[in-house]
């Protein structure tokens, strides 16, 4: 499994955590209705943002950031990628690698909505209670002369909402695929050796896309 497949799950989450018109700022609503009622709309913007389908990644960066980031629990993600070490890295050297880890994927990911184009989405039944702490929300990500691919998406309930804490593509965590790096990382060279591969990543990647 490599990443690129990963890169199609952020198509997914703008369409699912937009905020949805109609419903007062701060009400929640269970995972799939949410999933339900942004669904179309936000697929009509996508597709109809001329900036977006040009190849804007500035404006795309944005998106990502604005509509779909505040939804991930980054912590929970990034404790979960980094696995054992995130028990010996002090609270400073945690907060290091959430910041890093988040810009990883905002750079790595943005490229998804650039690319979206005649995909269509089908949602699956919830599974888990949407009245419990986690839930599933299955997808499948339907393209013309394309077999479906399955994106599931891992929800808990927190005080300030659904949070995302996992994507699962085709069957593979989004977690689990970092993790084996991460703990190499590590065991090499630290948790600072960790964050120091991080930074170069992200400045490689903010090179490449021209600094944007």
């Amino acid at each position: 499994m490599t990443r690129k497949l990963f890169a199609r799950c952020l198509l997914m989450l703008a369409v699912f955590f937009t905020p949805v018109a109609g419903f007062a700022a701060g009400e929640a609503l269970p995972p799939d209705e949410l999933v339900r009622n942004v669904t179309d709309e936000v697929l009509t913007i996508v597709r109809n943002d001329k900036a977006i389908q040009a190849g804007d990644f500035q404006k795309t960066l944005a998106l990502v950031d604005e509509k779909i980031l505040p939804h991930f629990n980054f912590r929970r993600m990034t404790s979960l990628a980094v696995g054992p070490g995130w028990r010996s890295a002090s609270p400073e050297q945690q907060e290091r690698l959430i910041a890093q880890f988040r810009i990883l994927l905002v750079r790595t990911y943005s490229n998804a909505l650039i690319k979206f184009r005649d995909q269509t989405i089908a949602l699956k039944p919830l599974r888990g209670d949407s009245g419990g702490k986690t839930v599933t929300v299955n997808t499948e990500v339907r393209q013309a002369g394309a077999q479906p691919i399955p994106i599931d998406y891992s929800l808990e309930q927190t005080d300030n909402g659904w949070k995302v804490f996992d994507v699962i593509v085709t069957g593979a965590s989004l977690v689990t695929n970092y993790r084996g790096d991460f703990t190499q990382e590590v065991n090499a060279k630290g948790v600072d050796g960790l964050i120091a591969s991080l930074e170069a990543k992200n400045k490689s990647l903010e090179a490449g896309q021209g600094g944007k």
